[in-house]
């Protein structure tokens, strides 16, 4: 009987370790205040008191890319997807008033190949780079049998840090405003209804995006999510920030109640930002709802911002080189009320 290895049943060491020497300068360069070694530890070490912090809160995130990760490995574009899974992690420590300090990734693939992984993990790199936070580990796995041999799928989890005194949200109050910071596009979530909807208009990743001025319909559904940290950081540290609700599943609807108190509700006028085009040809093509639409995508809001000084806090986060719409209130409802959002609608909302 022929003597069997783990490489015959599917499995490189070999690869992974080339994989391990190739992305060890990208997580270098992510290195900031409060790192402690370096990757090809058993663990990764991280020191807050070096990082500036006196009295510190951990605050911790775990997410996914989802099915958007189809249209990348369909499309052979894998360079910003680790953006999108930096952004997912990210995005929801900044909201609670966390810096994020670190990120940890696991990319698992049924075949590994060196190339591909590296462009995705360089992704990641990057996503931590406009983030502020080091990626300081992570796990790669080959599992032939889970995964088809060019397919692969990604996790990140992230850790971050605010003073005690210092956690979002705070003294939410009638009469406050609500900014919306623009998305880039789709971002990361709602992406198996995108793909539904592709598919029955007929249309083809590599075609020209039919909702925009140039680029592949590909180039446009791939568009990496935005990542707030830096600007919604300065908005925090300038006492300007009330409360901030990342805009994923659930939409505006299901997000900003999240961080209102009892007894207070959002009132949103539809009107007061300019719905990307991806999302009136989504809707067209798919004969999606306007009410659904919300509930799945962000619809061009991917941060809300809850502040009592809306002057103020624009000027900072359009200089931080956010986009800003002014676009809505919070009102007070019956004592007790559990929070929502009641959003009104141009009639042409979608066209």
């Amino acid at each position: 009987m022929a003597s069997m290895t783990y490489r015959g049943a599917g499995v490189d060491i070999d690869a992974g370790d080339a994989l391990v020497e190739r992305i060890k300068p990208l997580a270098r360069a992510t290195a900031r205040a409060g790192v402690m070694g370096g990757l090809g530890g058993f663990g990764a070490l991280f020191d807050p008191k070096a990082a500036g912090l006196r009295d510190p809160v951990l605050v911790a995130s775990t997410d996914g890319v989802g099915t958007k990760l189809r249209i990348a490995i369909d499309t052979g574009h894998h360079d910003t997807v680790g953006i999108d899974l930096v952004a997912m992690c990210v995005n929801d420590l900044v909201v609670q008033g966390a810096e994020p300090l670190f990120f940890l990734d696991y990319f698992a693939t049924g075949k590994l190949e060196v190339a591909q992984a590296a462009r995705v993990i360089g992704g990641i790199a990057e996503g931590c780079r406009i983030a502020g936070c080091a990626l300081i580990g992570g796990e790669t796995a080959e599992m032939p049998g889970m995964y088809a041999a060019d397919d692969y799928d990604l996790a990140g989890f992230s850790v971050g840090a605010a003073e005690r005194d210092a956690l979002l949200p705070r003294d939410v109050a009638p009469g406050d405003a609500v900014l919306g910071l623009a998305s880039s596009g789709v971002h990361s979530n709602g992406f198996s209804l995108v793909r539904r909807i592709v598919t029955a208009a007929g249309a083809d990743w590599a075609a020209p995006a039919p909702f925009a001025a140039s680029g592949t319909l590909g180039d446009a559904l791939l568009a990496p999510t935005r990542i707030y940290v830096k600007s919604l950081l300065a908005l925090h540290r300038a006492g300007l920030l009330k409360a901030a609700a990342h805009i994923t599943g659930g939409g505006l609807p299901g997000n900003l109640p999240r961080v209102l108190p009892e007894g207070t509700r959002a009132a949103l006028d539809g009107a007061a930002w300019t719905l990307p085009p991806v999302f009136g040809w989504l809707a067209r093509n798919g004969g999606v709802a306007a009410e659904e639409m919300l509930r799945v995508f962000n619809c061009g809001i991917g941060m809300a911002v809850v502040t009592a000084d809306p002057d103020a806090a624009r000027a900072l986060l359009e200089a931080e080189g956010e986009t800003v719409f002014t676009i809505g209130r919070i009102e007070a409802a019956d004592p007790g009320a559990e929070p929502e959002v009641r959003i009104d609608l141009p009639t042409d909302w979608l066209a």
